[in-house]
């Protein structure tokens, strides 16, 4: 039976009115922590002219083969194993990079090495999209956030929403600069960075 999460069909209408304009011009995505797959197909269906990069542990493999298959989707590829913190990552070169729902339940060194591996294989003028709730000036930007908070950390204490000024903290020092910060339903955000050559952007 194939994988599903009830959160990827409430929010993926409100992610793909965003990155449809984020990524008129892009031609591949690289997406991190695919989970059960229902983003990458959805997306992939509603934007054709992208290559759909899905990639996550070996675990979540399964699952996203079993949407992957059910779709006939050419343009979004087999699952890529990536694990943010090994060294060297399956793909040398993309020109987006899309990640939604992952920075709250990693340990904060994993958010440190994904930062960074995304300015690595990020080229320039690229853009990296990151979806989900965010801290401001390490405050909650709303009671559900702050309840959903407690929970991460009763079932992880390293894990928790992470603080926007920390977060863009580390893109910076990854080349990338904050491109636009969109509001989304329920309390979420969608961060976009863009990748800097030598010069500033």
């Amino acid at each position: 039976m194939k994988p599903y999460a009830e959160s990827c069909d409430q929010n993926r209408d409100p992610i793909l009115e965003v990155i449809s304009q984020l990524f008129a011009q892009r031609s591949k995505v690289l997406e991190i922590g695919s989970g059960t797959g229902q983003h990458a197909v959805y997306f992939a269906h509603k934007l054709p002219h992208l290559t759909w990069l899905t990639s996550d542990k070996a675990e979540q493999h399964a699952g996203i083969r079993m949407w992957l298959q059910e779709s006939g989707l050419s343009n979004v590829a087999a699952p890529l194993l990536l694990d943010v913190s090994q060294a060297e990552w399956p793909v040398c070169s993309v020109d987006a990079v899309f990640s939604a729902n992952t920075v709250h339940i990693m340990h904060w060194e994993e958010v440190e090495a994904m930062i960074r591996g995304v300015g690595r294989v990020l080229a320039v003028h690229g853009l990296f999209a990151l979806y989900g709730p965010f801290n401001y000036q390490h405050r909650y930007t709303s009671e559900s956030n702050a309840r959903f908070d407690q929970w991460l950390k009763s079932r992880d204490p390293a894990s928790g929403i992470r603080d926007f000024g920390e977060l863009n903290r580390l893109a910076e020092a990854a080349g990338m600069s904050l491109f636009e910060d969109f509001a989304m339903p329920a309390n979420n955000r969608l961060l976009a960075w863009r990748k800097h050559g030598q010069g500033r952007p």
